[in-house]
Parts: structure tokens; sequence; C-alpha cells
């Protein structure tokens, strides 16, 4: 065996319970463990919220959007959309125009997202799931039917067994000059409301979802559209059919995924849980100064032992080393302990919800947990970064242990 392995092993299993600084290393390595542990669990809800997040708008978003950089409409090109079909892994491609419209409902008006989409819009739409009342139906023969977030069902009190009342939707016209009559000012459209869907905040309060000649008539956009939005077919992956589509579509164009069409709040969490792991490396710091003290008091403690290790031919290397070795064993120890306890609570929180978000929400009840390998790899490795740094000072007093004066 090692000969700085076998004494440090020996200082770490020593049975004198009693001694203090016996004490301050089991005080190290219990703040190790639970920093660790804290670290982990933390991490791992910022993986299920972000992973929560991007399930929640791809039910909603598309999984690859073709929208102009720059401009808020262009005209559609039957060519271009015969291409883009012809693209491997393209599954369907929905014609959308988007804008805001106000809507009034009897005595109630906001203003909301209007989205028209063509017909094929419904062919395995992920959206049906997140229907909470009605039915998912743009289009029964010459009857339109518009699709609204809960948000918007409780702004306007919106009934949808009451037929008698429709949804009124308003867009301004494109008018040169003066107008003296106001009604010449908008467009004015009906539609029934005929489902209404729960996903997240943003889009139940913000979007409502019509029929694309609607969307044209009323916006009088004729052959305009103002995004084309992907299906991927399944099998195949989605940044390989990005890569194609960029090579089909004009410079004018950008071929955004799901995550780059929320490229704010995405770069948000990731700089979010940047930040949440700098600040548990700190307090990792604080508890591994524990270590510090604990070996710094050992090698006082010990101080004849390494007189009597140097004169039986003990370098001072390897004085040093046993004491690296020790701090690593506490901090070792500590961060197993963390780690498996921070895998055991999660698998917990995981399957029976043992912390409450303390909400009520349409989506979840407990706070979501995502644990990923990467996470607890990195963290022990900041945790041997952290303990050779801190015992790394104690180590090089002990290797300067005068041998004249303790034998």
């Amino acid at each position: 065996m090692n000969f700085p392995f076998f004494i440090a092993k020996r200082y770490f299993q020593a049975k004198n319970k009693k001694n203090f600084i016996h004490f301050i290393g089991s005080t190290s390595f219990v703040s190790v463990a639970l920093s660790t542990m804290a670290l982990l669990l933390v991490l791992s809800v910022f993986n299920g919220l972000e992973d929560l997040m991007k399930s929640l708008f791809r039910s909603f978003d598309p999984d690859i959007k073709i929208e102009l950089v720059s401009g808020k409409s262009f005209p559609l090109d039957s060519t271009l959309i015969q291409q883009i079909e012809s693209v491997e892994g393209v599954s369907k491609v929905v014609e959308v125009i988007e804008d805001n419209v106000l809507l009034r409902y009897r005595d109630q008006q906001m203003v909301v997202k209007l989205k028209g989409v063509s017909e094929n819009f419904l062919q395995e739409s992920r959206l049906e799931e997140f229907i909470e009342e009605g039915k998912l139906l743009l289009k029964e023969g010459n009857r339109n039917w518009a699709a609204i977030g809960r948000g918007i069902q409780y702004a306007l009190s919106v009934d949808l067994s009451n037929a008698f009342y429709a949804l009124q939707a308003f867009y301004p016209k494109h008018i040169q000059g003066s107008v003296l009559i106001p009604s010449q000012l908008y467009q004015q459209k009906d539609i029934l409301p005929g489902a209404v869907f729960a996903i997240e905040k943003q889009f139940d309060e913000s979007y409502a979802i019509v029929p694309l000649d609607f969307a044209i008539d009323l916006m009088d956009m004729g052959h305009q559209r103002t995004a084309l939005e992907i299906q991927v077919a399944a099998g195949f992956p989605s940044k390989e059919v990005q890569n194609n589509l960029k090579l089909l579509v004009p410079a004018s164009f950008q071929v955004l995924n799901s995550d780059e069409q929320h490229a704010n709040l995405t770069k948000a969490i990731k700089i979010e849980r940047l930040f949440v792991f700098v600040t548990f490396s700190f307090i990792l710091v604080v508890a591994s100064l524990n270590i510090f003290f604990t070996l710094s008091m050992l090698v006082l403690d010990k101080r004849k032992d390494m007189a009597i290790l140097y004169v039986l031919g003990a370098t001072p290397q390897q004085v040093k080393f046993i004491f690296l070795i020790e701090g690593m064993f506490i901090a070792l120890l500590g961060a197993v302990i963390g780690v498996v306890a921070a895998w055991v609570i999660s698998w917990l929180q995981q399957h029976f919800g043992l912390v409450s978000l303390g909400i009520q929400t349409s989506v979840l009840d407990a706070y979501p947990i995502k644990r990923e390998v990467g996470d607890f790899i990195y963290t022990v490795i900041s945790v041997i970064i952290i303990t050779l740094l801190t015992a790394y000072r104690p180590a090089q007093l002990a290797a300067k242990t005068p041998i004249e004066k303790y034998l």
C-alpha cells in the first residue's frame, strides 16, 4: 500500500472519538455532504423546470418556425412550400397569419394575439391534450370556430354553451388619408368560441386560434403570411431538418428551432442555473474551510509523528501527501453522502412529490425534478478541486515540520 495513503488512512480511522480534532473533522464532512446535496437538488429542480417549460412550449409552438428576419409578412410562394415539404423529415407545413386584434365578447374586451392557421394545423395536433372545454374544431362547413386560452375565457367571461353570443374581432384597416366615419377605420368579423385550452399563462392569456381564411378576411392579408410552421416527422432529428431548411430558404428568412423561438427565456434559465452553481460552489468553499482548520490542527497535533517519520526516511513530499489525502478522505466521504442523499431525495420527489409548489396549477402540483449525470460529475469534481486548494496550505506546513524540535 502507498505509504502516504496508509498513514492518512490510519489518521482518518483513529479511534479517539473524544478528540476535538476528530469532532471538527466530522463537522467538515457533514458540511460538505449538506452543501453537495443542496447544490445537486437545486440543479435538479432547475433541470426539471427547464424541461417542463420546453415541453409546454412544444405543445403550442412548432418544431421549426420560418419567418422574416425583419418585417411583418411575406408573400406566399407555392414553389417554396413544395420545396420545404420535399425536405426529408418534414411532416407538415402550416401557413400562419398572426397579429394583435381587439377581441370583444358581450360587454368585455381585450387585445389578444389572433393566430390564423391552415387546415392541416389540426393533423396530429399536440394541442388536443390541453383542451379543457369544448372540442378542438376550427372549421365545420362554412362556420368558423375559435380556440381560445383559459385566461381569455376568464377575462371575457366566455360561455361556450351559449351559441347566441359570438366573439367579435376588430382589426385596423390600412387607410390613407382622413376618415370621418369611425367604423371605416377597422374591419370587424364574428366567430363562435369552440374550445378552451390551458397550457401556460403566457399562451392562455394571449392566444386565440382561428381558421386561416378568417384571419385573411379580417386582416386583408390576401396571399401574405407572417410565418410557416414546420412539424418534424417522428424519428428525424430537428437539428438536421433545420440545417437542411436553412440551405433552402432565402437569406431574408430565419429558421428557428423550439429553443430559438424563446431564446431570451432559454438564455435566462441557463444564466440563472450558472449563478446557482457558482453560489453553491462558494457555499462549498465555506464548508471546505472546516477541512482547512481540521488539517491545520491535525498538523499541530501530529508534529511528533512527522518528526519520527522524517527520521524513518519519509520525504517532505510524502508528508505533504499524507495531509492532502487526509483532506480528500474527508471531502470525498462528504461528497459521496451528499450525492447519495440528493439522488434518493430527488427520486422520492420525482415519484411522490414530497415538496409541493404551494399553488394550484393545471400542469403540476409539486416541484419538477430531472437528474442529470453531468451535474453529479461536475459537483464531485468541484468538491475535489476545492478540497485540494484548501488542504494544500496545511499540507505544506506539515512538510516543513522541524525534526530536531520534536525528537
